[in-house]
C-alpha cells in the first residue's frame, strides 16, 4: 500500500493505492470514496485484502477532506462537482472501466459520478449511503456543525469547535492514543469552506434513485446491520428500487470496512468478480 498524489483539472488528490503482494493485477480496478469528514484511511482494514484479489485499488480523499487540498468555491463542493473529481481522477490513473463504491455521502456523491456517464465503469456500490440526504440525529449533527461553523468558517473557527465539543468526548470513548490524534489532524486539516458545504449537501440531497435505476450497470447496497445513519429499512427499500444486490453485514453498523473488514471485503469481491462475468 503506498500514498499516490493524482493531479487531476480541479486539483491534486490524495490516494492509497494497493496491489498484489505477489503477481499481477489481472482483474479490474476499484475506487473507493469516503464518507462526510473521512478520508482514504476509512479504507485501510480492507484495501490490501481486495488487492490481493488480483486487482489494484484506491482509496480517495475528496477535495477539502485531510490531505487533498480544497478551493475557495463554494460550487466546488457540491456532490455535482465532486461526482466530477472523482470522474477526474479515474480517467488520470488511466486504469480501464473500474468498480465504483461511495461510503455514506460518498455514495451521493458517486451516483453523480455514474449519472454523469462520462467514464467506463464496470459496478457502482452504495456503502451505508441512501437515496437521499440524511435526517434524524444524523441530520442534526449536519446541522449544528454548520451552526456553529458560521456563514464564513474557518481554520480558527474548526480549532476552537474541536477543542469546545470534540477533544473530551474523544478522549473519553477509549479509542487508542494514535487514533485519537488522527482524528483530530484529520478534522482540522479539513477545509472549512468544505466542511460546511458538504454538510449542507449532506443534508439537501436530493432522491436519485430512479435516475440511478436507469442506468444499465451492476449495483450493490451494502450496510451494516444496526446502521443508525440511513437505517437498514430505508437502504433495503433503495436496493429493491434499484434491483440492486444487497448485502447486510453482521454486527457492523454505518461503517462496515472497519467494524467487519473481512466480511465487507469478500463481500465487495465476490460482487466485482460477478459483474466482470456479466
Amino acid at each position: 500500500m503506498r500514498r499516490v498524489d493524482v493531479a487531476t483539472p480541479l486539483g491534486t488528490i490524495a490516494a492509497l493505492a494497493a496491489s498484489p503482494a505477489a503477481g499481477g493485477c489481472e482483474l479490474h480496478s476499484a475506487v473507493l470514496v469516503p464518507g462526510f469528514t473521512g478520508s482514504k484511511e476509512d479504507f485501510i482494514q480492507i484495501l490490501q485484502t481486495l488487492a490481493q484479489a488480483g486487482r489494484r485499488v484506491y482509496a480517495i480523499d475528496l477535495p477539502g477532506q485531510y490531505e487533498s487540498p480544497g478551493g475557495d468555491d463554494p460550487d466546488s463542493y457540491s456532490c455535482a462537482s465532486l461526482g466530477r473529481v472523482v470522474t477526474d481522477f479515474i480517467d488520470a490513473v488511466d486504469q480501464g472501466p473500474v468498480h465504483l463504491l461511495g461510503h455514506s455521502f460518498g455514495g451521493l456523491v458517486t451516483r453523480e459520478t455514474v449519472l454523469a456517464g462520462e467514464i467506463p465503469l464496470l459496478s457502482h456500490t452504495l456503502m451505508s449511503s441512501g437515496p437521499s440526504g440524511v435526517k434524524g440525529p444524523s441530520r442534526t449533527d449536519a446541522e449544528q456543525l454548520m451552526a456553529v461553523l458560521g456563514g464564513s468558517p474557518t481554520r480558527e473557527r474548526m480549532n476552537q469547535i474541536w477543542w469546545a465539543h470534540f477533544e473530551e468526548p474523544q478522549k473519553a470513548s477509549g479509542l487508542p492514543e494514535e487514533i485519537h490524534v488522527f482524528l483530530r489532524e484529520r478534522m482540522l486539516a479539513n477545509h472549512p469552506l468544505g466542511l460546511f458545504r458538504m454538510a449542507g449537501e449532506v443534508t439537501s440531497a436530493p432522491d436519485r434513485t430512479d435516475e440511478l435505476a436507469a442506468v444499465d450497470l451492476p449495483k450493490l447496497v451494502l450496510y451494516g446491520e444496526d446502521d443508525a445513519t440511513w437505517p437498514p429499512e430505508v437502504q433495503a427499500a433503495m436496493a429493491k428500487r434499484l434491483d440492486a444486490h444487497r448485502v447486510v453485514i453482521p454486527g457492523a453498523a454505518h461503517s462496515p470496512a472497519v467494524e467487519a473488514p473481512e466480511t465487507t471485503a469478500s463481500a465487495l469481491t465476490k460482487f466485482w468478480n460477478a459483474a466482470e462475468t456479466f
